[in-house]
């Protein structure tokens, strides 16, 4: 690992992963760099509907960039899923997005080249960046090192552990070996408090966060017997959102690096 600690004066650029308008708005108020856009959080982030980008686009100044995935669970593709992938970027391309957040792997856990280079020309001029697929391979350098081929712009990581803190050992040696050929953005329990340890112990330019905050649903009359989803799944009387005060705390511990 890289211990030497990240040097002074360096901007670090802050993606916010949101799920709604109100919380794009926030991540936006907030200070963030660029927004990622998606639905379904709880299931990890599935790719967004038409009017939700639309209104995104409509209501931050901010980059947006899209995910793309059909499902939950695992990377592995089959065809149509494949191609339900490029339809989908076929029409996201229309509503003026500025970059895809994508992955595909194959069942022994290695990039799926052939996929991932068809969704990435499919994708382009928009950026592209691949997403936490990353974490589930084999192994993270040698998946490095195909995406480095194919030409990716980004990779999203928490080092293929929990959390980005406990993954930065394998994160600074990414970077290391990425170099400038592209960003390598650490994700996955990012927050105000440990921000600033994360870069100075990888040396990353970029951080993913989501910024969370839970409240009550305002529904005043529930009905305890039915369940929209598993009775044993989240409480359907609680929602959740981009923060903008989490947004500004973590800005403001990524600008101490600054100094």
């Amino acid at each position: 690992m890289n211990d030497t600690p990240r040097a002074a004066g360096l901007p670090v650029r802050l993606e916010v992963c949101v799920d709604s308008v109100a919380s794009a708005t926030a991540a936006a108020a907030g200070g963030a760099d660029r927004v990622e856009l998606c639905c379904a959080l709880a299931e990890g982030g599935l790719t967004p509907s038409d009017g939700l980008v639309r209104l995104v686009r409509q209501r931050v100044e901010l980059p947006v960039h899209v995910l793309l995935r059909p499902r939950a669970g695992d990377f592995c593709y089959d065809d149509d899923e494949l191609a339900t992938m490029q339809a989908d970027l076929e029409r996201l391309a229309r509503l003026g997005i500025d970059g895809v957040v994508l992955g595909a792997l194959g069942p022994g856990g290695t990039v799926d080249r052939e996929a991932t280079a068809r969704l990435m020309a499919a994708a382009r001029p928009l950026s592209v960046t691949f997403h936490r697929a990353i974490d589930v391979t084999r192994d993270a350098h040698e998946a490095l090192e195909v995406l480095l081929n194919l030409g990716v712009d980004r990779v999203l990581t928490s080092g293929q552990e929990a959390t980005a803190l406990a993954g930065a050992a394998v994160i600074a040696d990414l970077v290391e070996q990425a170099g400038d050929r592209l960003a390598v953005m650490a994700g996955a329990g990012v927050n105000a408090a440990t921000a600033a340890a994360l870069v100075q112990r990888t040396g990353v330019g970029e951080v993913h966060a989501s910024c969370r905050h839970t409240w009550p649903s305002p529904m005043t009359w529930r009905n305890p017997r039915c369940y929209m989803g598993a009775p044993d799944g989240p409480d359907e009387y609680q929602r959740t959102g981009t923060e903008a005060a989490r947004v500004q705390a973590l800005r403001a511990a990524l600008r101490t690096l600054e100094r």
